[in-house]
């Protein structure tokens, strides 16, 4: 593929995504650093809109209808070592599904871009 494609598209499109997305969280809920955020959470839907949210952000032809970052994670308390534990999930999920890195580093880059959103609201 082209580096000329929408990453959305270099990523494998949506079903591609969720697959990465499920993945991700099943990363995410057996780390105990992290799990307790999502203890009352409903993941079917949380994994759905990330999904979307992923998508929106890599130039899917997807709009997020999700709340912004930081009122999803206000009153959370989640920490820098925490958004990074997560990071980190994603990249290990999106190297797991054959990402190539430069890909894995974009939307690594692009979710970082939300870090002031979600740390500390």
């Amino acid at each position: 593929m082209s580096t000329n494609e929408p990453l959305f598209d270099r990523l494998g499109g949506q079903d591609a995504i969720e697959t990465v997305v499920d993945d991700f969280y099943d990363r995410v809920l057996n780390d105990e650093q992290v799990a307790h955020h999502f203890e009352e959470t409903d993941t079917t839907a949380l994994r759905a809109h990330q999904a979307q949210f992923i998508s929106a952000v890599t130039g899917g032809p997807v709009d997020y209808d999700g709340a912004d970052m930081y009122d999803a994670h206000e009153g959370m308390g989640i920490t820098d070592d925490e958004f990074d534990a997560v990071a980190e999930h994603l990249d290990t999920a999106l190297e797991m599904n054959d990402v190539p890195k430069s890909d894995r580093q974009q939307v690594l880059t692009e979710i970082d871009s939300y870090r002031s959103d979600i740390v500390g609201a």
